[in-house]
This record gives C-alpha cells, structure tokens and sequence, in this order.
C-alpha cells in the first residue's frame, strides 16, 4: 500500500505538465520528453501534458493554464552560476533556456500551490529554485563507494537496472508514495544535492550519505528524488508507481479544494 489518495472515476483525470526538452535528431530540432515519463504520469490515471522549453521563461505561467501537477524531467547539468559557484572543468551539458524555463515554470507551480513531482535534475533543478547548491561532479567533488551513474559503467547498465541502496525517513513522503524505508534504485547522474535549500527536508540518502529524496517541510505538496522510478513503468509491481500515483491523486485532490496560491515572495518568485 502507498500513501496515494484515492482518485474519483467520476472526475475528469488531473492532467500533470510534463517538462519538455529541445534535442536535435534526424536533421531536425525536436522538442518533447522521453515517453517513459508520459506513460509512467498516464499509468497512473494522469493527463501528461508536454510543456516544451520553447515555450520560454516569460511564459512559463501561461503554459500552467489547466494544469493541476508539475512533473520536472531529468536531463543536462544546471548552469551553476545560479547557485552562485564557478563551473568545474567536470560540468556536463548546459542548457540556457531550459534552464530559465524550468526555473520560471518551478516559481509560478510553486506560487500556485500545484502539486510538483521532480526526477533526477529535477531535485537539483526544486534545490536550487529555493537557495540550495549542488555538487557539480560526484567522483571528482565527492567519491564514495556507490556507483551512482549506471549510464558510466562498462557496459552501461540498462535504464531500469536497480544499481544501489536507497533509504528512507519514516513517515516521509517518500516512504509512503513508495510503500517501503528502503529501496534499490535506478540511478543516471553525476551531481546531486550539495546544500539543502532552505524550506525542503532530505527524507532519503544512499549508503554512501548522497541525498536521494527531499520534500517540503508541509504544503504545497512537493517530492524530488534522485533517481529515475519513471523507467519502471512496465514493470507491474514496481513499487516506483507509487510516485506517480501520488502525484496524480494530489493533483486532484488540489483541484477539488481550489487550493489559494501561495505570495510570490514566499514561493522565491
């Protein structure tokens, strides 16, 4: 059992923006997300709506028109002047635009209460929002004993093989989205949470002391993990839909209440 509320058939399904990144591929610039995200939001009774960075930062608010939930995908390293540190010769991809969409997108779901979901740069992208930092490259910044990007091995390790250890407070979130205090993840990154930002709680850690999980302390309703619980959509009894059907069921649990925004200033906007 997870800590999902229960959905109503009767009402029409929360629909979940979904950020959406810009890839060029077969000669053409194409825009959208992995489908995995979509199927896991969908399987879950969601309404996956894709919000392209196109779109741009001044009009992140607009693109949340008839959402009820945010999800915030995984993808390129953060730009780190925003959480003012110098880039380290180890930083990855950088993508200005999604990062000034994504950022803005954050502030305005904040600000309005949704539900938000984050998935691997989705934690770092919620820290930073709210005055956190990250370490920019886990080998070099931080070495430990757990391999935390499977995508590095040799031969790389699937998407959805369970590569290390998570665990979990009790009572957290986390926990009771997932059903367990412990969990072997997925996992495809390089950074992670440095400094928590004020206003989020860790609420998972893998055994080498890296935080996995954080969440807001109350309301508005927000989770961010590290790793990727959308890649085990097709598998039936993964306890990652417990995310997923979290959000949803806030999602529309958010709606029913018309819950008031949040002041700009509160929500770092």
């Amino acid at each position: 059992m997870t800590g999902a509320l229960a959905l109503d058939p009767c009402e029409a399904p929360p629909r979940i923006g979904v950020s959406g990144v810009l890839r060029h591929w077969l000669n053409a610039d194409r825009t959208g997300v992995n489908a995995a995200y979509a199927r896991a939001v969908a399987g879950a009774g969601g309404v996956p709506l894709i919000l392209s960075q196109i779109i741009g930062a001044a009009h992140a608010g607009a693109a949340l028109e008839g959402c009820d939930g945010l999800l915030l995908t995984g993808g390129e390293d953060i730009d780190p002047s925003y959480y003012r540190a110098a880039a380290s010769p180890h930083l990855e991809t950088v993508d200005a635009e999604r990062d000034r969409f994504e950022l803005a997108l954050f502030a305005a779901a904040h600000a309005r209460r949704l539900p938000i979901l984050g998935i691997c740069r989705g934690i770092q992208l919620v820290n930073v929002a709210l005055g956190g930092t990250l370490w920019q490259d886990l080998p070099t910044e931080r070495p430990g004993p757990v391999a935390h990007d499977g995508a590095s091995r040799t031969p790389p390790a699937p998407r959805d093989a369970r590569i290390h250890a998570v665990r979990l407070a009790a009572g957290s979130r986390a926990a009771r989205a997932l059903g367990t205090e412990r969990l072997e993840v997925n996992s495809l990154h390089h950074q992670a949470v440095r400094y928590l930002a004020p206003g989020l709680v860790a609420t998972g850690w893998s055994d080498d002391g890296i935080v996995e999980a954080v969440e807001s302390a109350d309301e508005p309703w927000l989770l961010a993990v590290q790793w990727h619980p959308e890649e085990m959509h097709a598998h039936a009894s993964a306890p990652d839909h417990g995310m997923f059907r979290s959000l949803v069921a806030e999602a529309a649990r958010h709606t029913r209440a018309g819950v008031a925004p949040l002041n700009l200033r509160q929500a770092g906007g």
